[in-house]
This record gives structure tokens, C-alpha cells and sequence, in this order.
């Protein structure tokens, strides 16, 4: 527990430094939206979306990030993995209406295709809209795996192999358009 808390700590220390070299923007004025994110080029397979949509290289995408110290600060006095789940299920769902609307808002909407994020946190994406796709490149793949081991570490309750063999990096993908459908409530009065 202490060890964990310890990392915690660094990762707390370390998050501001990442937030710039990333290029990341939070969403929000208040920055309580779980979500951080920056404008990207899409470098992966083609993929046709259920709604139809397709995602071509160098489509323009949102990519989305999870604000991580924020998130394993959220769950750190959580033990059951249930109880986790449904809290990141719900500030992940709580988080997208402010997402469409910063989309809808922004001066590349008609460009942007979709929004687009990578994690090792498998269960429970679909529910929320997201269609889930492997990373093609071996070397990406495995990029991603060591850097986001960490918070996958941070975030498990009980480490165990038959456990960790389950998790790898998978693409999370949403059209703007059923981002916009599901989740965007106009503020203000319609005339």
C-alpha cells in the first residue's frame, strides 16, 4: 500500500511535465473533465465504424487521454475491482457531454472524424459508444504496453499473471457523429 502511494505520488509529480510534452488541452475551464486531449492525424489501418463511418490515414481525430493522476487518485481507496470499474465507467460517461460539446464547438469540427484514445482497460468501452480495435504495429503495440504499465499497475488491486496476460493496448474509436448523437445537449435557447 505504501509502495502505492508512493508511485502516486511521482506520477502526481510527473503529470504536468507530461501534460506539456504531449501537447494535451484540457476540455474544460474547470479541468474537471477526465479527459485531456489534443487534435491528431490518424496513422492506423482503415477501419468502418458501425454507424458507417470510416477513419482513413490522416483522417483528423480527437485523441482522447485519461487524466491518469486524477483518475488513480479517484480509485486509490477502492479495493474491490467492481467498485473501480464503475467508478472510471462513470466519470469516463460523465465526461463525454462535455466532450461533444467541445467538439461541436471547435473551429475543426467539420473536419474532425472522431475521437480516438488507446488504453489497457478493456471492459466495459462498448457500453459507452466505443468500438475497440487492435493496433496493428507490433512495435506500437508494445510501445504502448510499457508506458501504460505503470498505471495499469497503479489501477489493479491484485497483480496476477493469468490477469495481466488479458490486458493489452486496444484502440478505442468513436465517430464524431455517434459521439454527437449520444452525448451532445445543446445549452442555451433553441428559437
Amino acid at each position: 500500500m505504501n509502495v502505492r502511494l508512493y508511485f502516486l505520488s511521482i506520477w502526481s509529480f510527473l503529470d504536468p511535465i507530461y501534460f506539456v510534452l504531449t501537447r494535451l488541452t484540457y476540455i474544460d475551464q474547470e479541468k474537471k473533465n477526465i479527459f485531456r486531449v489534443r487534435l491528431t492525424k490518424y496513422k492506423g489501418r482503415d477501419v468502418i465504424l458501425s454507424d458507417g463511418s470510416r477513419i482513413v490515414k490522416n483522417d483528423l481525430l480527437i485523441k482522447i487521454h485519461l487524466h491518469n493522476a486524477r483518475l488513480l487518485k479517484e480509485i486509490k481507496l477502492l479495493s474491490n475491482p467492481l467498485s473501480k470499474g464503475k467508478l472510471i465507467h462513470k466519470l469516463i460517461y460523465d465526461s463525454m457531454p462535455e466532450l461533444a460539446k467541445y467538439i461541436n464547438n471547435h473551429s475543426l469540427e467539420k473536419e474532425i472524424k472522431g475521437i480516438i484514445g488507446i488504453t489497457m482497460i478493456n471492459k466495459g468501452f462498448r457500453a459507452l459508444g466505443f468500438e475497440c480495435f487492435s493496433p496493428v504495429s507490433r512495435i506500437y503495440k508494445w510501445f504502448k504496453f510499457i508506458t501504460q504499465l505503470p498505471i495499469f499497475l497503479l489501477s489493479t488491486s491484485h497483480f496476477s499473471i493469468k490477469n495481466f496476460h488479458k490486458h493489452s493496448p486496444i484502440y478505442l474509436v468513436m465517430s464524431k457523429d455517434q459521439l454527437l448523437n449520444k452525448y451532445y445537449r445543446p445549452t442555451g435557447n433553441s428559437q
